[in-house]
């Protein structure tokens, strides 16, 4: 079996994977985009890392493709994917858990004042605050896919009362809970429907002192709308994993705000082994014209 494997690659990066992905599927040979492009009729599967653009044209015989990422909106928001075909997301094991333990630090972070005390440290204060009980901290998921689903179980087992809300459930839903939320893990895909989700009238509908944590896609918060609900002291804190633009721009805000704690899009890394062998059940089932595992539904967008 023939498999083109490209993507917007790390230096070094599409080694580590070719390594991995020979140990598990030692059969298949790799193809770079210039080998794929000599041989196109030969290549029936890609393995992708969020590709550029048109990556996937030019290949008559592609009948499957193979995201390494958990978010698939760059792919296809790529006019030339081809139509019609199947394309499966990454939902490795390894790496939900680690989305689930950054969702845990974030919200126990922000119930128990860390950010507050780390500040409070720059400044050379001594000083304690209230604690509150874990139950005393509603929490709303925003998305309940594998991942988004891993961290309300986390949550809930350490005390949070959790809710969560998924597209299906409607606006209604959404408005009816934000009151009652202390704070809000977001993990939705990015859709139309759910780009800019988190703006001014979604941070209105929160009580005065509640938080952000955002890891699923910068482009489910509105960058100004944030900030203004930040400056303001309406919205406590905000926890940032993705971003409109990676790297963040050094000029944005949001590195020098106080009420802002960021991490460089690291939330949950792909461990590469653990992801190679998610890629060869899918190849193989693919091989055997089986079931493949969590393919995207393109209408709706994940």
């Amino acid at each position: 079996m023939k498999v083109l494997l490209c993507g917007d690659f790390e230096p070094g990066e599409r080694e580590q994977w070719l390594e991995a992905l020979a140990a598990v599927l030692p059969q298949a040979r790799w193809l770079d985009l210039d080998d794929a492009r000599a041989d196109a009729a030969a290549v029936h599967a890609a393995v992708v890392a969020n590709p550029l653009p048109g990556s996937l044209a030019g290949l008559p015989s592609l009948r499957f493709v193979q995201s390494v990422w958990a978010g698939v909106d760059r792919l296809l928001a790529d006019p030339t994917l081809p139509a019609g075909i199947p394309v499966a997301r990454m939902v490795d094991p390894l790496m939900t858990a680690a989305m689930a333990e950054t969702a845990l630090w974030a919200v126990l972070s922000l119930h128990r004042g860390y950010f507050v005390y780390a500040d409070r440290q720059r400044h050379g204060l001594w000083q304690a605050h209230a604690q509150q009980r874990a139950g005393e901290v509603p929490v709303l998921v925003l998305g309940l896919g594998a991942m988004g689903s891993a961290v309300a179980s986390r949550l809930s087992a350490q005390g949070y009362p959790v809710r969560g809300w998924r597209r299906a459930d409607g606006d209604l839903a959404l408005r009816r809970a934000l009151p009652h939320t202390r704070i809000v893990v977001n993990l939705l895909p990015l859709t139309p429907a759910t780009r800019g989700l988190l703006d001014a009238n979604f941070f209105a509908a929160l009580p005065t002192g509640a938080s952000i944590v955002n890891l699923g896609r910068g482009a489910h918060i509105v960058d100004a709308d944030l900030l203004a609900a930040l400056d303001r002291g309406h919205v406590r804190h905000a926890v940032l994993d993705v971003f409109h633009v990676e790297p963040l721009p050094a000029v944005h805000p949001y590195w020098t705000h106080r009420a802002v704690t960021m991490l460089p899009h690291a939330a949950a890394m792909t461990d590469v082994q653990s992801a190679a062998a998610v890629v060869a059940d899918n190849l193989r089932r693919f091989e055997r014209s089986e079931a493949l595992l969590n393919l995207v539904d393109r209408a709706r967008g994940y």
